[in-house]
């Protein structure tokens, strides 16, 4: 995108907040659909070209497609044992547990995936990115569905978690701190006893870093690993999305103004989201993915979650990651097997950004996934599967001379750094 197409962008987004200001229902409607378009180029960047794209395939035939695609495929079909934790506001938030299958049911698949011994009684916990919900580790969650405990759960105000009550009722700023102890409190519930595995991937990183500055006791006494997909310790607010420097000025400016205004009018906007599918779609897509021939099936997953967060949950989340900065926070894993692993080709959180987590955890792992954007574990989901199955060897959850087998390799995938 162009300077000049940056700068109109951002007049768009500009008219969008002063239809705001103004308060009337009327103008509201005719703008929603500018500043939702408006929205998704400032926070995504989307070239022009992807739009016409779009627009010039059929509205009707593009909806059977649509139509086509949600029903090809599992993803995010796994379910498994509910159950809900309670934030120490009083927000609901959902989980739920694969338990480890029994053995005899299970022998071919163990000796496959961690050798012939039985793993250690691990629990792997998963916790979700932005605008996500548990589902986002599909393919993990089948990998490993059965051979060793898994909790995946929904971030408050995401998936099936209830609305954060402290926004909603109080007005109270979402923090990346409150999501660290929504996880301190999912571990109680789900995982009370017993050695942990945290997997983070982008917000959901961050989550396990918070959880670690609050509760670094909780670190050094349970958590036997950890794995880093996708995410930054801090200085988020530097990130360029892939934009020229006029872009990103825009981006910065008006961005936080428009998010707040179309958070107040969340019906209205929802309407306009929906009217501008297409170009949504195109944002997702090249935010979302790097490489051009990923599966249809997996792309069109990946909007359906995305699509399914409220905006006005995204006006509220979007704010926090500026002031996150939990870089100190990494110490508590420096005597831990870490795995930071991201897609070279992330324009959300760059891959520069788990370069410098590993630069302080010198003993980690880390791995960069060639033709991999922000979502590397749906986009290439054997690589990152692999190395997961690896960090539970390292942690000892499984003989060290195990072999991982089946489920990809990073020798002609991904590099390590």
């Amino acid at each position: 995108m162009s300077e000049s197409s940056a700068e109109a962008v951002a007049g768009l987004a500009s008219a969008a907040v002063a239809a705001s200001a103004a308060g009337a229902a009327g103008g509201w409607r005719r703008t929603t659909g500018i500043a939702g378009a408006a929205l998704g180029v400032l926070a995504a960047g989307a070239a022009a070209g992807v739009a016409i794209e779009r627009m010039t395939v059929g509205r009707g035939i593009r909806r059977k497609a649509l139509l086509a695609l949600d029903s090809t495929g599992p993803y995010g079909t796994l379910r498994g044992t509910p159950g809900t934790a309670y934030a120490d506001d009083g927000t609901e938030l959902y989980y739920e547990v694969d338990e480890v299958e029994p053995q005899a049911a299970l022998a071919g698949r163990r000796r496959r995936l961690f050798g012939r011994k039985a793993p250690a009684p691990v629990t792997v916990v998963f916790s979700h990115g932005y605008c996500l919900n548990q589902d986002s580790w599909h393919f993990q969650r089948a990998a490993l569905r059965g051979v060793v405990r898994t909790v995946h759960w929904d971030q408050r105000s995401h998936g099936r978690s209830g609305r954060g009550v402290a926004q909603v009722q109080d007005d109270v700023p979402l923090t990346i701190d409150q999501l660290g102890r929504d996880l301190k409190a999912v571990l109680d519930a789900a995982v009370p006893h017993g050695p942990v595995v945290l997997v983070g991937h982008s917000m959901g990183g961050m989550t396990v870093m918070a959880l670690a500055a609050q509760y670094p006791e909780l670190i050094r006494e349970r958590v036997v690993a950890t794995a880093f997909v996708g995410t930054s310790s801090g200085r988020l607010g530097e990130v360029n999305f892939g934009l020229p420097v006029a872009g990103v000025n825009a981006v910065r400016r008006v961005l936080p103004g428009v998010l707040r205004a179309l958070g107040q009018q969340a019906e209205l906007v929802e309407r306009g989201r929906r009217a501008t599918a297409d170009l949504f779609a195109g944002v997702i897509k090249r935010y979302s993915f790097a490489s051009r021939d990923v599966d249809p099936a997996v792309a069109r997953f990946a909007e359906r979650m995305i699509e399914g967060t409220p905006i006005d949950v995204v006006a509220e989340f979007y704010p926090a990651f500026t002031d996150h900065d939990k870089t100190e926070a990494l110490a508590f894993f420096a005597d831990l097997p870490v795995l930071v692993l991201a897609g070279i080709g992330d324009l959300v959180t760059p891959s520069e950004h788990s370069e410098a987590i590993a630069d302080l955890l010198p003993e980690a792992e880390l791995v960069l996934v060639p033709d991999a954007g922000h979502l590397v574990m749906l986009e290439h989901p054997e690589v990152v599967t692999d190395r997961l199955a690896d960090l539970l060897t390292r942690a000892g959850a499984v003989p060290a001379g195990a072999t991982v087998g089946g489920y990809g390799s990073t020798s002609s995938t991904a590099r390590r750094g």
